[in-house]
């Protein structure tokens, strides 16, 4: 390849646009490098260094033969500056949600841009739309929609299995709240499943922080006699935070919600009885409950939760 055009696709992380190299090089250097399948289109008048593309293919590439980051800066090169990556390809940006390389991209353009979708591309129009504060950020050198407004426009487009862990997990890390979500969901009326997110963030605002706390929330730690629980509650002990799972602050007990998996280790068990010891120091009881008994035995799950507060209220 001629070493003046290799020279700006390296420069440009392996992404060439034919506006680019119209500036450096002859309009028919550009078209050899493309006969000679050193450059490949992926989308209109934007090239890829060949030897970047997952792909035997001869002729043009589409964007799923790319790795993300690479789609992303071609998706970019295309849009020139008109556009932010918005729904699942935000949570991406975002680090909430991997997106899979055969996935439809996701743009948000102002209405009335002439920015069309194409196989691997989804462009959506919105009204009121601006490509910059305060409803397009820059994150990872991208632009890309406000995380409140990713987090409810991808809800729809993922597979109901997956739809709750991306908003657990911005509430999680603290990159966001319930209620700002709230009121993300507030501005789209007629999301599909709304009804689904608005309940999540209602569990959420309580202090539910993960799926097995939502299960408990919603089979077991609920019903005659169980008392107003803290989620997630931060204690100081020696020095040390703990964050307790589902705390009876009354009664000074702490139910952990120990995963199917994650505490079955000799070193994740060693990790659980030296914290538990701790909270002990401060007269706070740890209870453990395995997710099999939560999910097969619920009832009998809250019949001992029910005997343990009343033993503690007693002793008291």
């Amino acid at each position: 390849m001629n070493e003046v055009l290799a020279a700006l696709c390296r420069r440009n992380h392996g992404v060439v646009t034919r506006r680019q190299a119209g500036q450096v090089v002859p309009r028919w250097v550009l078209d050899d490098a493309v006969r000679a399948g050193r450059l490949r289109r992926v989308l209109p008048s934007v090239y890829v260094a060949a030897e970047l593309i997952d792909d035997t293919r001869p002729g043009a590439s589409h964007l799923s033969d790319l790795d993300p980051r690479l789609s992303r800066r071609a998706v970019l090169a295309h849009v020139d500056g008109r556009a932010a990556f918005s729904h699942t390809t935000a949570l991406d940006v975002w680090g909430l949600r991997e997106q899979p390389r055969d996935e439809t991209r996701h743009l948000t353009v102002p209405h009335g841009v002439g920015i069309r979708g194409r196989a691997g591309l989804r462009v959506h129009h919105r009204q009121a739309f601006t490509v910059g504060p305060p409803q397009v950020v820059v994150r990872d050198g991208a632009p890309v929609t406000r995380l409140e407004r990713a987090l409810v426009e991808s809800w729809p487009l993922l597979p109901a299995t997956d739809r709750p862990a991306p908003l657990i997990l911005a509430v999680n890390d603290r990159l966001t709240t319930a209620d700002r979500i709230g009121t993300a969901l507030d501005d789209l009326p007629r999301l599909t499943d709304r009804a689904a997110v608005r309940t999540l963030l209602t569990k959420l605002a309580v202090g539910c922080r993960s799926q097995l706390e939502i299960w408990g929330h919603d089979h077991v730690f609920v019903g005659a006699g169980m008392p107003d629980f803290r989620r997630q509650f931060a204690v100081q002990v020696h020095g040390r935070t703990c964050y307790l799972d589902v705390y009876a602050e009354r009664e000074r007990v702490d139910f952990e919600l120990d995963g199917a998996a994650s505490h079955g280790s000799a070193r994740q068990r060693e990790v659980d009885l030296r914290r538990d010891a701790l909270l002990a120091t401060v007269g706070i009881q740890v209870v453990r409950f395995a997710h099999r008994r939560r999910v097969c035995e619920p009832q009998q799950v809250r019949h001992e939760i029910l005997a343990i507060l009343d033993k503690r209220r007693r002793s008291s």
